[in-house]
């Protein structure tokens, strides 16, 4: 356990937003468990806090913060607001650091938030001008530059849609999402660099432009250098970045003409990774996320104008969207784009220190990947700066937490955080007021009204994993989903199983801290004699040998049951033998159960991971089972998935 000291909690202002709602309440709240309780139960007096907290710049108009509370799906936060997103991301000093960016290449820029206002509004004025405005639609395929937020937030100012997906992804994963969004402008960069490696983007544009009618113009943005006048006459409607800008610049002047539309209004479309089928269109609200965002910024990371905050995340996972929503709060966004190993796995730690980062945010398998190559990241670097670690994607071990505290920043708060692109945002997350308890989620977020069911939708108890669900509605769910005019598909996505409750699919259990632990995806859990088992259970022991790299586990059915089945990765250089299965086996029987031995033990070369850098464990089971991957395209490695097909020691 590590605690923060008492000058820590004094100063958070999570406190001082609990001492402003005993004074709205006029009830004791004396602890971060009175306040959730008090903000799930008056969650309309709650969101009321929070727009003054992120002091909105709009019209708060008149009436409740929540009306319609009955059925999830039916309730309304601030039905007479009107707002844009934009514009309360842009305010602020016009001298202050808005954006800080490094590439993989060495290249880095500064841009102040006055910059990026004057950008933003040249660029918002060349798309009013050529015609698009509330409601069109935008998609961006370019990597994490200061280009994409600049596309972002014109398209947001003007009340437009904004879309965007990694330029990684492969000609059949963009028009399987652009294709459902239609978007009639779309941005994409001449090319992008990722493990020391440069990659052409211009040559697939003709191809996809076809397959997209709708696009009406396309934006290059020079990643890899100024594109020459031939190559963009090979693409229809083509016009670089610059000359966008310069043609709206004229009328333009220092700040962009904010549409202020209901908080309803759409803002972004997100996608489902899709790996079983065609990826869901999630339509996010402008109002919601920008709530959603300021709440676990400010209250649950601690997050004050003037800090630096970095995630590493590409465009096409909703964490680039969660990182940029800190301009909301005055914060300096760091981005970086590339290969988050290239050269070596220091280049985020050496990021951290030259950028001076406050709140470090890395994904758990990364921060595993560390701990197995022993890289003593704070004798080489100085994090003394880093006061907050944030850690998403996948459950962070209790090893995750050692290692962190021990060879990062071990005066820093570790956070694991947990939602998703489905929301926007953040069903658990961290209490910088509070222990931090190593292997533990610590709190549900303010707001969220987050249980554990049993599969009868019972309450589980303490200690007994089950289903993570969301009793009450919140200002970021969905607006519904592209397509899906009566909202089937959506309610099949998320009410079906509990019945007018959301159901978020993980795995997951209290502790007795109050805390919370994933053991996996519902969809991935191994049921073997009829005991649910949660995968993440035996990564844990099975990633604690030296020989492993990493592993993925997967439920076959055999004679009636279910037997586990599990894939290693070793060491470059190792070969699976029957000593290290039978040590594979017993860690994982003494740290789990008998029930979690696996029957079988292979080695594989890789293992098959979304974009975002999660295993896909049903894609595995779906390939050993001699079924077809809907959508290989979600995956960012497909071709690891072909080591799993006609195994004959998994024949049946």
């Amino acid at each position: 356990m590590w605690a923060p000291s008492r000058d820590a909690v004094a100063r958070a202002q999570l406190e001082a937003f609990r001492a402003r709602a005993e004074r709205a309440s006029g009830e004791r709240l004396p602890d971060y468990a009175a306040l959730h309780a008090w903000s799930v139960r008056d969650r309309g007096a709650f969101w009321e806090l929070v727009w003054e907290l992120a002091d909105v710049v709009g019209e708060r108009g008149d009436g409740p913060a929540l009306v319609d509370d009955g059925a999830m799906r039916d309730a309304r936060f601030f039905p007479a607001a009107r707002l844009n997103f934009a514009e309360n991301l842009l305010r602020g000093d016009g001298d202050a650091t808005a954006l800080r960016f490094r590439g993989e290449d060495g290249g880095a820029r500064a841009i102040s938030r006055g910059a990026l206002r004057r950008e933003v509004a040249a660029l918002a004025g060349a798309m009013r001008a050529a015609g698009i405005g509330a409601g069109d639609r935008v998609a961006a395929l370019l990597p994490n530059v200061p280009e994409t937020v600049t596309a972002m937030l014109a398209t947001a100012s003007l009340g437009a849609v904004f879309s965007s997906c990694s330029p990684d992804f492969g000609d059949a994963g963009v028009l399987d999402r652009f294709g459902q969004v239609a978007p009639r402008w779309l941005f994409c960069a001449d090319g992008y660099r990722y493990a020391g490696k440069t990659f052409d983007g211009l040559a697939r544009l003709p191809a996809l432009l076809r397959a997209l009618p709708s696009v009406e113009r396309t934006i290059v943005v020079p990643c890899l250098g100024d594109p020459s006048d031939a190559a963009l006459r090979a693409i229809p409607g083509a016009q670089r970045f610059a000359d966008a800008l310069a043609s709206g610049a004229a009328e333009a002047g220092d700040a962009p003409r904010y549409e202020r539309l209901p908080f309803d209004h759409p803002l972004y479309v997100m996608f489902s990774s899709g790996t079983t089928g065609e990826p869901k269109c999630i339509v996010h609200r402008a109002g919601g996320a920008l709530l959603q965002h300021v709440k676990e910024h400010r209250l649950h990371c601690d997050l004050r104008p003037g800090e630096r905050i970095f995630y590493f995340t590409t465009c096409g996972w909703m964490m680039w969207n969660w990182l940029v929503g800190a301009l909301a709060s005055g914060a300096e966004v760091a981005l970086y784009d590339g290969s988050p190993m290239h050269p070596g796995p220091e280049v985020l730690f050496e990021l951290a220190e030259r950028e001076r980062i406050d709140v470090l945010g890395l994904s758990a398998k990364f921060v595993d990947a560390c701990a197995k190559w022993k890289l003593a990241a704070s004798e080489r670097f100085d994090l003394s700066h880093v006061r907050m670690l944030l850690t998403t994607g996948s459950p962070l071990a209790p090893e995750g937490f050692d290692y962190l505290h021990a060879h990062v920043a071990p005066h820093a708060h570790v956070a694991p955080i947990s939602g998703g692109t489905d929301l926007l945002g953040c069903f658990l997350a961290g209490d910088p007021t509070a222990p931090v308890h190593r292997g533990e989620m610590q709190v549900a977020a303010l707001g969220m009204a987050v249980d554990v069911l049993r599969a009868d939708g019972s309450a589980a108890p303490v200690g007994e994993p089950g289903e993570l669900v969301c009793t009450r509605a919140f200002p970021s769910q969905p607006l519904g989903f592209l397509g899906d005019d009566d909202g089937a598909r959506y309610a099949a996505a998320y009410f079906e199983r509990f019945p007018g409750i959301w159901h978020h699919g993980d795995f997951t259990e209290r502790t007795p801290n109050g805390g919370f632990v994933i053991h996996g995806r519902s969809d991935a859990v191994l049921n073997p004699g009829g005991v649910r088992i949660g995968t993440a259970e035996i990564y844990r022991p099975v990633e604690r040998l030296d020989e492993v790299v990493e592993a993925v586990a997967i439920g076959q059915p055999w004679r009636g049951d279910v037997r586990v089945v599990l894939f290693v990765v070793l060491r470059p250089g190792l070969a699976l033998d029957d000593a290290l299965r039978a040590r594979i086996r017993a860690e994982i029987r003494a740290s789990a159960s008998p029930r979690h031995v696996p029957a079988v033990v292979l080695q594989v070369r890789d293992i098959p991971r979304t974009r975002s850098g999660k295993i896909s464990e049903l894609a595995v089971r779906d390939v050993v089972a001699g079924r077809g991957v809907a959508n290989r395209e979600a995956l960012a490695n497909p071709e690891a998935l072909d080591q799993f097909a006609d195994r004959p020691e998994l024949a049946r």
